[in-house]
């Protein structure tokens, strides 16, 4: 029988109440964000009484994002001339891209050219300069929260906490997002039956190799069964046998019509798993195809060429 640790146990809970604590707050401030948007609104209308004859030309319209972007509903993620800079520096520089539904799409591009930052806006970690983006139909400006609802991300460095069990590290990020325990179990049986980390569940993750923090990072990005999946260089640090395995486990993702979004400096990865990449560079994006296409338009054997030949540069396997 083994005996669980009351102050892991104690430090769990306090993570899970504080965690819950700011959701409650942000919460809070969305709604009255809301209630000034309405009184606003009331205003106008006041406005519009006072003014004989041009009520018509003033309009009080609150457009759904999925109206804006996406009104057949095809699309996951779409991006519009989207822009960052980082004070004199442009990390990305008016991306343009359109995601459907169901598709596996890889993102790559030489170290430093913009994948991650463009990540990291799409998911809400960075605030767009100019240009925007919706992920599910929601604008990443205006509805983040709904965003953060719909989408699992396995963030470039592993996201955990080391203190906890592996198995714990799950059910915190599970109990976040309100899972039935049941149902959390469950599928985490089975997400660390298939990832090969059964026994090491059960263990500290303090102890966890590279490559196992970056399954049990995967894992909890899909715990909660999110329609839109993030995968920023998820197979970083994994010996070749379980980066195959890694790759079996994203393609039955694929399968079970999940959207997912892989950046990678594996070329290889890219070409077996995605049905289509798009290649940055310098913060544009520069190709855009299936692997098929790119390869016979560049007349190169591999997409590893491809990247090569377009972008110039050498690119540094597992960097």
């Amino acid at each position: 029988m083994v005996m669980r640790n009351t102050n892991d146990d104690e430090k769990m809970q306090n993570l899970i109440d504080e965690f819950k604590k700011d959701i409650s707050s942000k919460n809070n401030e969305i709604l009255g964000y809301h209630d000034k948007i309405d009184a606003l609104e009331q205003e106008i209308i006041r406005l519009q009484k006072l003014i004989p004859g041009e009520t018509s030309k003033l309009k009080v319209k609150r457009e759904k994002p999925e109206d804006i972007f996406d009104p057949d509903g095809a699309s996951a993620v779409i991006v519009k001339d989207l822009v960052k800079q980082f004070g004199d520096v442009t990390a990305v520089n008016g991306i343009n891209l359109d995601i459907k539904k169901g598709e596996l799409f890889g993102l790559l591009g030489p170290n430093g050219a913009g994948k991650t930052t463009t990540i990291n806006m799409l998911v809400g970690l960075l605030d767009p300069t100019e240009g925007t983006a919706s992920v599910g139909g929601y604008d990443v400006k205006r509805d983040l929260n709904k965003i953060k609802e719909i989408i699992g991300v396995c963030p470039q460095e592993p996201a955990v906490f080391k203190f906890l069990k592996g198995r714990e590290n799950v059910e915190l990020f599970g109990n976040l997002f309100e899972m039935d325990k049941n149902v959390l179990k469950e599928r985490a049986d089975k997400f660390f039956e298939a990832s090969g980390l059964k026994e090491a569940s059960n263990r500290k993750a303090k102890g966890y190799s590279g490559g196992m923090l970056r399954q049990l990072n995967l894992i909890i990005a899909l715990i909660n069964d999110p329609k839109i999946i993030f995968l920023d260089e998820p197979t970083v640090g994994m010996d070749p046998r379980v980066r195959r395995k890694t790759w079996t486990f994203i393609g039955d993702l694929k399968q079970k019509d999940k959207t997912i979004i892989l950046t990678t400096h594996y070329i290889e990865e890219a070409e077996a798993l995605c049905d289509r990449v798009g290649i940055i560079d310098y913060g544009e994006l520069i190709a855009l195809g299936s692997p098929k296409e790119l390869m016979k338009k560049h007349d190169a054997k591999n997409l590893e060429e491809v990247f090569m030949k377009i972008t110039g540069r050498r690119i540094l396997e597992g960097v």
